[in-house]
């Protein structure tokens, strides 16, 4: 049996969301005790919660909605690089990798130390970098943060790059301790209709070191 490396983060009461987004809730409606035979719980969460995956309609009004995404792009071989210690990172950061000719690269940055709360600051990417991950044949990108972009920004330039490029967006992943090499990945959006962004269960499949 191959190995299952969860990825994803822990959906929690308390939880750190973006600024002024919902808050995650989870409370039982019905009880045993209650009901006479089921438990049945109710949620409250954003699209963003923890580990996601961003559907163009986030940013761009005429973008893809959560539904109309290519199932594939979640699905399938992906390298896991460790590019920690820079600000930003753009082509002449990224080139310092080898990609391994991988479709899905999952970056660990490590800007994220404390997930009991909302980052203030985190590694970012240049809208350049979406121009040589695309001649790389890159087609998903996978970060450690809760965002592509610098948390303050209203521009969004490096999704909207990636966008222009294609390239497919998975925020918010956990790889603490996952080894830099070669996985498969598993990261499935919710069917959720007209939606913009969509929480998902993130799990890596067996994987070798570089």
């Amino acid at each position: 049996m191959r190995e299952i490396i969860d990825i994803s983060q822990p959906l929690r009461e308390g939880m750190p969301v973006w600024p002024g987004d919902t808050e995650f809730a989870f409370s039982l409606v019905w009880t045993i005790a209650q009901s006479g035979s089921v438990n049945v719980g109710r949620l409250e969460l954003s699209t963003h919660a923890g580990t996601h995956v961003d559907a163009p309609f986030h940013f761009d009004d005429s973008g893809a909605k959560v539904h109309e995404l290519e199932l594939e792009r979640y699905i399938g071989p992906a390298r896991v690089i460790d590019a920690a210690g820079h600000p930003a990172l753009g082509a002449a950061e990224l080139r310092r990798h080898d990609l391994g000719g991988a479709e899905r690269i999952l970056i660990r940055t490590g800007s994220w130390t404390d997930r009991s709360r909302f980052p203030r600051g985190i590694t970012c990417l240049r809208p350049d970098a979406a121009g040589y991950l695309a001649e790389r044949g890159v087609r998903l990108i996978g970060v450690d943060t809760p965002s592509v972009d610098p948390v303050e920004s209203r521009e969004l330039p490096a999704h909207h790059a990636l966008l222009r490029h294609d390239i497919h967006i998975l925020e918010g992943i956990v790889l603490d301790g996952v080894e830099p090499g070669d996985y498969e990945l598993v990261a499935l959006p919710l069917a959720l209709r007209s939606a913009d962004a969509s929480p998902v269960r993130a799990v890596l499949l067996g994987g070798s070191k570089d």
